[in-house]
């Protein structure tokens, strides 16, 4: 008979200095806020949409290709911000980055979440701009297009890419394949697109950017690096003798290719891996997910 505790599955929840995906969630509920903020006292002063849409709106929106070169930071801006009447969105679009992120973050750790989302934004950008140069009505696209339907599409990429046969356990009876789950969600992000051609391929590129990612990961490559090296360098300045100690310590993070943490070799993690693959993630003992948890953080 099993006598052992069994801990509580929000015990293996990481905090928010180690959890991406609770930051991004947090970072677009804050500046969906402000933003709905700003349209309120807009309507307040001006009493209409004219202003805020003819200021605001094209300053961070994806604008038509022929907008685009004299707004061209919309590119990196686009992704970041919802439309102020459309919390319901912002919630459903926060409920998915959860499910997939929760589940790459897991497998890769926390500091691959955000340069993953950011570059399947910006791919994802890329693909809806060059669409629109198709001829005809192939290249009709709404007026501005925002929201982060690209990197939530390379976040459910990444996470089929890395985990195919992952399952949901909503009890420990019942599960659903994450197979089933991405299938739901690319059809309703299909569905959203009112089928303009450009915004498919928006979520295209943004599927494409998170499979992509993936493979350099496994080929032993971290291509956002980069990102925490700048922020690192970032926070030296403000507190350089804590910063260089940490630095001296932690200088292995900052390598162009993988490495296995000390002790926990390449093979036992791709092990613990395939049985989350087999059994899913509840079917891992304390010490199989203590393994996985100091293998992600590196």
């Amino acid at each position: 008979m099993n006598t052992g505790r069994k801990r509580s599955a929000l015990s293996y929840i990481p905090g928010y200095t180690n959890n991406a995906v609770l930051q991004l969630i947090i970072f677009s509920a804050v500046a969906y806020v402000i933003f709905a903020l700003t349209w309120g006292v807009m309507m307040l002063v001006y009493q209409d949409n004219v202003n805020f849409e003819h200021y605001f709106i094209p300053a961070i929106s994806l604008p038509t290709i022929h907008s685009f070169f004299t707004h061209w930071w919309t590119l990196i801006t686009y992704g970041w911000f919802h439309n102020p009447h459309g919390f319901w969105e912002l919630v459903s679009n926060m409920l998915w980055l959860y499910c997939f992120g929760s589940v790459v973050q897991m497998l890769v750790g926390h500091r691959q979440i955000i340069p993953l989302y950011a570059y399947s934004l910006i791919a994802g950008g890329v693909f809806y701009l060059i669409a629109q140069l198709l001829p005809g009505s192939l290249g009709t696209c709404p007026p501005y297009i925002m929201g982060p339907r690209a990197g939530l599409v390379g976040m459910a990429a990444a996470a089929v890419a890395l985990t195919p046969k992952y399952r949901f356990y909503l009890t420990e009876t019942f599960t659903i394949p994450i197979m089933v789950v991405a299938g739901v969600f690319a059809f309703l992000m299909i569905v959203s697109s009112g089928f303009y051609l450009p915004v498919v391929l928006l979520l295209t590129g943004g599927g494409l950017m998170g499979f992509g990612y993936v493979k350099l990961l496994k080929a032993g490559y971290r291509p956002g690096i980069w990102m925490y090296q700048l922020a690192g360098k970032a926070e030296s300045l403000v507190t350089p003798n804590e910063n260089a100690s940490r630095n001296n310590i932690n200088s292995d993070l900052f390598t162009n290719k993988y490495k296995p943490t000390t002790g926990i070799s390449q093979k036992r993690i791709d092990d613990i891996l395939d049985k989350i693959n087999q059994k899913g993630y509840n079917s891992l003992s304390s010490e199989e997910k203590d393994v996985l948890l100091r293998a992600g953080k590196e």
